[in-house]
């Protein structure tokens, strides 16, 4: 277990000063993820944009290269996966459409339906992409032991439950 004092550990020791009956462990913890939170999204980020696309984008493009078969779904479906609003959904669309990443398809059935599919260019971006991005993954989590991995997913998970079970 690591024992350095890290700028959390100084912000609860303050409050331990000024409020000593506070009980700053949740305070810690969210505090940590939230700055891990930063330190993930930054340095994955950086690797997104090398390719010209931002977080959402690349979200986008790995969603339908998931969904299998022929790598379309709507943009409903898009929406409840990723958990985003139709504006934000169709700002990703239109920028990757205007990058050959992706092609809006309607129904033969029903013009107002529309389908998102990968083009070409894009399966073969997502799936170049995706080997290095879970690379830079694994990178990001080296300093966590074997045991440990299992241990934190285990955790988070349940208490990302209780988020999302609420929706």
């Amino acid at each position: 277990m690591n024992k350095e004092i890290d700028g959390i550990d100084r912000v609860v020791a303050q409050w331990g000063k000024e409020k000593p009956e506070l009980d700053t462990l949740p305070m810690e913890l969210i505090g940590r993820l939230m700055r891990i939170g930063k330190h993930l999204e930054t340095q994955i980020a950086v690797f997104h944009k090398r390719y010209g696309l931002t977080l959402g984008e690349f979200d986008v493009l790995a969603t339908l290269r998931r969904a299998g078969g022929d790598h379309c779904l709507t943009p409903s479906e898009l929406i409840a996966t990723m958990m985003l609003t139709s504006g934000a959904m169709t700002n990703r669309l239109d920028r990757l459409e205007s990058k050959g990443q992706i092609v809006r398809v309607h129904s033969q059935k029903d013009r107002r339906s529309v389908s998102v599919a990968l083009t070409g260019q894009g399966l073969a971006l997502i799936d170049e992409l995706i080997v290095e991005h879970v690379n830079i993954q694994q990178g990001l989590m080296a300093s966590l032991g074997d045991a440990d991995k299992p241990l934190l997913n285990g955790l988070l998970k349940i208490w990302l439950a209780e988020f999302e079970s609420q929706g």
